[in-house]
C-alpha cells in the first residue's frame, strides 16, 4: 500500500492554522453585531391618559363575576372564574350579548370623548414648551448681535 498511516505533520499544522483563522473572523463577526436592547428602556405610561374602554365579554365578566362567586364560594382561582365566564359567554346568543355589546359601546364612545380632551391637553402642553425654547432661542441671538 501507497501512502502513510495518516496526514503528514505539514497538512495538520496547515489545518490548525485554518481553524485559528476561522476562530478569528467567527469572534470579529460577533463583536461587531449590536447589542440587544435592554428591556429596561420603555417609556413610562402617563399617569393621567385615559384607560381603554372594555370589550363586550369584559363587560359581561363583571357581572358574571359576582354570580360566581355567589353561587360557589369555595372556588378561589381566578382561571377558574375565567374559564367558566368564557364557556357561558360562548353559549350567549347575539340577542343575549347585545345589553353587554351597548354598555361597551357606551363606554367605548365615553373613552374617545376623554382621549380628545387628554390629546387637546397634550398638543397644548407641547405648543406652550415650543414656544418658552423659541423665546430663548431669540433673546440669544439678540444678545450674540449685540457684542
Amino acid at each position: 500500500m501507497k501512502g502513510g498511516k495518516g496526514k503528514s505533520s505539514l497538512s495538520k499544522q496547515a489545518e490548525e492554522t485554518n481553524l485559528k483563522k476561522k476562530k478569528q473572523i467567527v469572534s470579529k463577526e460577533s463583536k461587531a453585531k449590536k447589542p440587544i436592547a435592554s428591556r429596561g428602556k420603555k417609556e413610562k405610561k402617563d399617569p393621567n391618559k385615559p384607560k381603554r374602554p372594555p370589550t363586550p365579554f369584559f363587560v359581561f365578566l363583571e357581572e358574571f363575576r359576582k354570580t360566581f362567586v355567589a353561587e360557589n364560594p369555595h372556588v378561589k382561582a381566578v382561571a377558574a372564574v375565567g374559564k367558566a365566564g368564557g364557556d357561558k359567554w360562548k353559549t350567549l346568543s347575539d340577542a343575549e350579548k347585545a345589553p353587554y355589546v351597548a354598555k361597551a359601546n357606551a363606554k367605548k364612545v365615553e373613552y374617545e370623548k376623554s382621549m380628545k380632551a387628554y390629546s387637546a391637553k397634550q398638543d397644548k402642553a407641547s405648543d406652550d414648551a415650543e414656544e418658552g425654547s423659541d423665546a430663548n432661542e431669540e433673546s440669544e441671538e439678540e444678545e450674540e448681535d449685540d457684542d
